[in-house]
């Protein structure tokens, strides 16, 4: 009797030392998380909409270029943990532009064609 108390005893102190040593591993190495970059279409006008949700606050911007890699546009955004904006696209040439947002030492490139419908511009995203 003495002898399974005893094991019990040994077998709960060891895996709270596990627990432990597990536990205070994590906090030493915390789990990297990515930041969250999507696009859609403006509600209203004619143009995309960048969203981002970062892990963490930090810098971010968003770059548009021509279909020869020339940049048109470089725009800062804001630091906090969510960021939504908005370009308009009427004002631009029909044709192919990228659009690169980094957030996060990530870059997420989407592709949008521009061109003109019914005397009106519009586009859709090639990728």
């Amino acid at each position: 009797m003495k002898n399974s108390i005893k094991l019990s005893a040994l077998f709960f102190l060891l895996s709270t030392g596990i627990f432990a040593a597990t536990s205070a591993n994590a906090k030493d190495h915390p789990i990297k998380t990515k930041d969250v970059i999507t696009f859609g279409a403006l509600q209203k006008d004619r143009g995309v909409s960048v969203n981002i949700l970062k892990a963490n606050g930090g810098k971010s911007y968003v770059m548009v270029y021509d279909q020869d890699k020339n940049m048109l546009l470089k725009d800062f955004l804001p630091k906090g943990t969510v960021v939504n904006k908005g370009y308009v696209l009427t004002d631009l040439d029909n044709g192919d532009y990228t659009i690169e947002v980094t957030s996060n030492n990530e870059v997420v490139k989407k592709v949008v064609h521009v061109y003109d419908e019914d005397r009106r511009k519009t586009f859709f995203f090639v990728n």
